[in-house]
């Protein structure tokens, strides 16, 4: 980030550093002490006390060694003498300057750093003749080229410039290396400079992806993808939205800047809810992710619901072009009158394309004053010769029954990530100068695009409502007439999709803007992509029909092709209802339905391709298993995300009603992600919906075989089924095995009665797993297969406890690892678990009191051996099914 200083008098910094050393005594900041701190400050040898308090350390004699080429020395520049110093001497009075290569070497533990950079380019340095421009290079990354302090800041009222990044020190790395190059000339007519030097620990996992996680979502191409250890980061912009700029010492112990955004705001007035004195919630994030008051202050829309539906909040923020951007936002909901999901849900949009279709800081965080953020990776395409381009954040309020028609924003982070070649820099000299508009030049052009998003939101709210009143017409006459107003059988769900039977797709050509559901794809396309539908391509088989892999995009994409098998009991209501259910749905544990082709009888369906195929393919479908336990808790954990989104997401309820091992689909990065909602229903009001009984053999919910009643409860259920194949890796039903075995969750449950459930498990994972982490995983999975739906858990419990239940196996495995240095980490026996019960009323105290079950009493253990259901098999007798066997897909 271009930190460009504001001038300010000495006598009023020395005021407000007491002010604000008064203010924290009164409320003291929560803080991250890093393990190392390396402040240098270049061209001395005396430590130099700054006005915030903190001492930069001289690198003449120091232990961070100077090395410079060929005995060419550099020469040490004072600008102690001048008539208007910057805002502060230190350390920007001394600067270590060179027509040579020199590099400070650093020695560093492994692990990410900040590094940020600090030039002022003085009266002794500026010359006619020659030119600051230089190259700077941490290790193997490039952080700048070409680059010109002088001139990045010449067209400004600045005097100072500080950036920074982050670079990841890896483990077989004990050293930073900072090596500063002058472009090449004949007469030594450029060099190089610095005045101090910043480097800061900071936590693994702060901007960089955990290993756990997902990682973050990737805008326009519907997939994660992690900030791996092998990029660098440039911090482009940190703003604190709403609020007032927070000082590096203000910061959470990173000594980060947070600038106020109004430069970048391209709107109307808006609101700025100020919440000073609140007292934050942090159970979601680390409480020194950003400072307290980032949280404190946010913008919303205000309070006139109609004029917000015809507007957006928007941001434009100068970037280079050519590479990927991280993007996270920072949410808290902080406004007394919101208090539960759904009453501010909003879209975000960045780069104009759909980063979050149905946004709930309530959802995210659990409740109100507890901080969130979300991050998404955007691509800036380069625009012909232009090397910058505007990243516009934008959000848009959903309009649903109980919202405020409203959304906020808290704060807003950006970062450049190092492309393949492992660089953050564009080779244009003036790069920098361009990505920092004058004030003057800003504020035209936000009256500009203020004026064309007005425009623009209001022609789009108007449409967003009469597509809305469009789509309840249309949804109306389907119960009459099964092929809508456009004699398509898809017009129930789209008013705008043409009819494939009587116009011919342009293909590639069709848009994927978010206003469209999804695209669809002519007959011979999809020909083109599955090479005639060839049996080498098959990569799965179901009660749907043949999955092929196949190539779009003249050869660019891989996708998943699905083709209904004319013969199938699968047909054309499962097809129009996987089309529905996916093209309004987005989550990273979700796979993505691209589009479909209805053309000659044929009925296909076009998704995300997922290279890892099947969760049940890598449990019990190979020879071979090893398959990791912590690696099996995160598939469980993303799945259950998924379904939970799916509970909680949406205006309504959706009842996936089919979950299973072959329905969770493993991405490249074993990322998890449900798939076929040929069978989901959607509930109203979290009420039970009666339907006919459908499902697969073995997850089927006996109450919902009984009653004919199906709830979220019911994927629960299911889930608990698919919990139980991940920790035996056997199949759910088999019968081949004695008879009380044949069901897999009613064995598991006597297994636990019998205190023998450790006997069961994959042979693989014995002596694998934590014994902690066992009895979290146990308690979820018997919770979930319970007999009756109010005795299990909801989805949002499962998602917590697994989460736990990796975290203790993590914990487990690093304290074992560090006493037992030859490794071959083996815990005891599991042989028995003490079962609890779950309710609905324990659910929901959960979030207040940490009751999230309770034990079993004798009574509930011999009414459910004795229920009249005991099995999913013997449920489905009591009414009308149409039950799918278990298939591979």
């Amino acid at each position: 980030m271009r930190n460009v200083l504001s001038v300010l008098q000495p006598t009023f910094c020395v005021s407000l550093f007491f002010n604000l050393c008064l203010i924290s005594i009164a409320a003291p900041i929560t803080r991250y002490i890093p393990s190392e701190i390396i402040t240098l400050s270049c061209g001395t040898s005396d430590n130099l006390k700054a006005m915030d308090g903190r001492t930069w350390i001289g690198d003449v004699g120091s232990k961070y060694r100077l090395k410079e080429v060929d005995n060419k020395t550099s020469t040490i520049i004072n600008f102690t003498a001048q008539s208007k110093p910057p805002v502060d001497a230190v350390p920007y009075m001394i600067a270590r300057k060179s027509y040579f290569n020199f590099t400070y070497v650093f020695p560093v533990t492994p692990g990410p750093k900040f590094v940020r950079l600090y030039f002022y380019p003085g009266d002794n340095l500026r010359d006619s003749t020659v030119k600051d421009l230089f190259t700077v290079q941490a290790g193997s990354y490039t952080l700048l080229t070409n680059f010109s302090a002088s001139t990045t800041i010449n067209d400004t009222s600045q005097q100072t410039l500080s950036i920074e990044f982050c670079v990841n020190i890896l483990e077989n790395e004990q050293q930073l290396n900072l090596t500063f190059i002058p472009f090449p000339s004949a007469d030594n007519g450029f060099y190089a400079f610095v005045n101090g030097i910043e480097v800061v620990f900071m936590p693994n996992y702060l901007y960089y992806s955990s290993p756990v996680g997902i990682g973050s979502y990737y805008v326009g191409q519907n997939r994660p993808i992690k900030i791996l250890s092998d990029m660098a980061l440039e911090t482009v912009y940190r703003l604190n939205v709403g609020g007032s700029p927070i000082s590096a010492m203000s910061d959470t112990g990173f000594f980060r800047q947070w600038s106020e955004d109004p430069s970048y705001w391209l709107g109307d007035e808006a609101a700025t809810p100020h919440e000073p004195s609140l007292m934050l919630k942090y159970s979601v994030i680390a409480n020194y992710t950003a400072p307290d008051d980032v949280y404190r202050s946010a913008v919303s829309m205000g309070p006139n619901r109609s004029i917000n539906l015809l507007s957006n909040l928007t941001w434009g923020l100068p970037v280079a072009s050519g590479f990927n951007y991280l993007v996270r936002l920072h949410f808290c909901e902080i406004q007394p009158e919101i208090t539960m999901v759904g009453e501010r849900p909003f879209i975000i949009y960045i780069d104009n394309q759909t980063a979050e279709p149905n946004a709930d800081v309530i959802m995210w965080g659990g409740g109100r004053d507890i901080p969130v953020y979300q991050d998404y990776v955007v691509m800036m395409q380069k625009n012909g010769v232009d090397v910058k381009s505007t990243l516009f954040i934008s959000l848009h309020p959903r309009k649903e029954t109980n919202a405020i028609n409203d959304a906020i924003l808290n704060g807003v982070e950006v970062f450049k990530l190092s492309d393949t070649r492992r660089t953050l820099a564009e080779p244009n000299p003036n790069r920098t100068s361009s990505l920092l508009p004058s004030s003057k030049g800003m504020r035209h052009e936000s009256m500009l695009k203020n004026t064309i998003i007005i425009v623009t939101g209001s022609g789009g709210g108007f449409l967003i409502l009469l597509t809305l009143m469009w789509f309840m017409i249309l949804s109306k006459r389907w119960k009459t007439n099964s092929y809508g107003s456009c004699g398509s059988p898809l017009s129930k769900y789209c008013w705008c999709w043409p009819n494939p039977s009587k116009s011919k797709s342009k293909g590639t050509q069709a848009s994927l803007a978010p206003d469209e559901f999804c695209r669809h794809f002519s007959l011979g396309e999809i020909k083109t992509a599955t090479r005639n539908f060839h049996e080498e391509l098959i990569v799965g088989v179901g009660g749907f029909g043949n999955v092929y892999k196949g190539l779009i995009d003249k050869g660019t994409v891989t996708v998943a092709i699905k083709r209904l098998n004319r013969e199938s009991r699968q047909g054309v209501c499962e097809f129009r209802t996987e089309i529905e259910m996916l093209s309004r749905l987005r989550h990273v544990h979700l796979v993505s339905l691209i589009g479909y082709c209805e053309e000659e009888g044929e009925m296909i369906l076009v998704y995300d391709y997922m290279a890892n195929g099947t969760l049940r393919h890598h449990l019990y479908d190979i020879e071979s298993n090893h398959f990791p336990w912590k690696e099996r808790l995160k598939i469980c954990i993303g799945a259950a995300r998924g379904l939970h989104y799916l509970h909680t997401g949406a205006k309504h309820p959706i009842i996936h009603r089919d979950v299973k091992t072959t329905n969770i689909l493993l991405d490249q990065d074993w990322v998890a992600k449900v798939s076929d909602f040929g069978l989901s229903k959607m509930s109203v009001d979290n009420t039970e919906v009666s339907t006919m009984v459908k499902g697969t053999w073995g997850y089927l919910d006996p109450d919902y075989a009984r009653r004919q009643k199906l709830s979220e409860k019911s994927d629960v259920y299911s889930f608990g089924v698919v919990l139980w194949e991940v920790l035996c890796a056997r199949k759910v039903l088999d019968q081949k095995l004695e008879e009380e075995q044949w069901n897999l969750a009613n064995w598991a449950t006597k297994c636990i009665d019998r205190g023998s459930i450790g006997q069961i498990i994959d042979p693989y994972l014995k002596g694998k797993i934590a014994p902690k982490s066992f009895n979290v995983y146990v308690e979820v999975a018997e919770g979930c297969v319970r007999e009756q739906g109010i005795h299990r858990p909801t989805m949002d419990d499962v998602m917590e406890k697994l989460r736990f239940a990796l975290e203790l196996q993590e914990n487990e495995d690093a304290a074992i690892d560090k006493l037992n240095s030859a490794g071959g980490i083996i815990y005891p026996n599991l042989l028995s678990y003490h079962s609890v019960v779950y309710s609905d009323h324990v659910s929901e105290m959960g979030s207040e009191s940490g009751l999230t079950a309770t034990t079993i009493s004798e009574s509930t253990r011999m009414t459910r051996d004795s229920g009249t259901i005991r099995s999913s098999e013997e449920g489905m007798r009591d009414g009308p099914i149409e039950i799918e066997d278990s298939t591979t897909h």
